[in-house]
């Protein structure tokens, strides 16, 4: 009964939003909105593709599932169970365009992806924003399963760290981290792996047929019930040069300075700015533009990438994933903004961490594992 009263009071978040918006209904296409009004369900086949194969439409007094009978079986017994949907299905070689427009013709219709790509629908107002603002937020609920995700995310990631060895490509190094999440359910959103001089090269580097000589960095985009945990490790073989540990305490304080302003009531592009300000203080003044840094999590791997413009506030019981890098170093973690402080959730407490100061506390922070 849980998943059905968190289901309604988010349905009833979508109504109120129809009602501010003057809409006659809402249809959601995206797998993350899919994800969030069914407290964790999803509808996608293809894990690649933004948009599920089930969409759900909210109108004043009844919400449809729409989809084609090829999926409408096991959408409702296995994603639908127990929750008060209606389904509106088509045969797969038609499409669900005529059920759409059967549906919302006439209608006022606001949705998550651009109108013009909804086949059937006519005079549909894209809300995505709006809509993904609705989400930011976590219940009690989502915040327990996000903290699950998280400590099996960053322990399979470390996991992975402490058991490749010198000589295996990236692509086999990616497999291996895979083949630690697969199993438990979750869906490895983004696998980049780098070694050696790609690290220092490349800011946002995908796996290649490159082999391991000393030096690794391991990141992972972690899905399930539709919440998204994000964290990246470093291994290091044999001593490390002076550069990279210098550095690696370096981006460890832009890293905890981002991440303890990130704070209830706070702007968020003033969140990015003391960011830019630590990465002058420690050298890197103008790093910050050759990688993004981050920004707001949980349905999305990013909810949307931080800039110094960028509007908003931080918000209570929000998820954030920060990632600034400079030269050959990156730090990476998600953490939940609570009432006493922020909840590092990819924290394992069973990595090699720099030890920071601030205001008197004592912080952990990812370091490089030397093997």
């Amino acid at each position: 009964m849980a998943a059905l009263a968190n289901v309604n009071q988010r349905i009833e978040k979508v109504r109120i939003l129809m009602g501010e918006e003057q809409l006659d209904g809402v249809l959601l296409r995206k797998r993350r909105s899919f994800s969030w009004l069914t407290d964790g369900q999803v509808n996608c086949i293809v894990n690649t593709t933004e948009n599920g194969v089930a969409d759900l439409l909210v109108t004043k007094d009844t919400v449809y599932c729409i989809t084609t009978k090829m999926e409408a079986a096991r959408v409702a017994e296995e994603e639908l169970t127990g929750l008060e949907f209606e389904m509106a299905a088509s045969e797969w070689v038609d499409g669900t365009g005529s059920v759409i427009h059967t549906l919302c013709g006439g209608k006022v219709i606001g949705t998550d992806v651009p109108p013009v790509l909804v086949t059937g629908l006519t005079g549909g107002i894209d809300i995505s924003r709006k809509l993904a603002e609705l989400s930011y937020v976590l219940s009690d609920d989502e915040m327990n399963r996000y903290r699950r995700l998280s400590l099996a995310a960053a322990k399979a990631i470390e996991a992975t760290g402490r058991e490749i060895e010198p000589g295996m490509t990236e692509y086999e190094i990616r497999s291996l981290l895979a083949s630690k999440i697969l199993p438990q359910g979750i869906n490895p959103q983004v696998i980049l792996v780098a070694t050696d001089e790609r690290i220092f090269k490349y800011r946002h580097p995908i796996p290649t047929d490159k082999k391991l000589s000393n030096y690794v960095m391991l990141v992972l985009c972690a899905e399930k019930w539709g919440l998204v945990a994000n964290a990246t490790r470093f291994v290091h073989f044999g001593p490390l040069p002076a550069e990279i540990q210098e550095n690696s305490r370096k981006v460890s304080r832009i890293d905890l300075a981002m991440n303890l302003a990130t704070r209830p009531g706070v702007l968020i592009k003033d969140v990015f700015q003391r960011g830019i300000e630590t990465y002058a203080e420690v050298g890197y003044a103008e790093d910050w533009r050759y990688l993004h840094q981050g920004g707001p999590t949980g349905y999305e791997s990013r909810e949307f990438l931080a800039t110094p413009a960028s509007e908003g506030v931080v918000q209570l019981h929000q998820a954030f994933a920060w990632n600034p890098a400079i030269r050959g170093i990156k730090s990476e973690d998600t953490i939940l903004v609570l009432e006493d402080g922020n909840e590092f959730m990819t924290h394992t407490g069973e990595w090699e961490y720099i030890i920071l100061e601030e205001n008197g506390q004592l912080y952990k922070r990812p370091g490089i594992l030397v093997r």
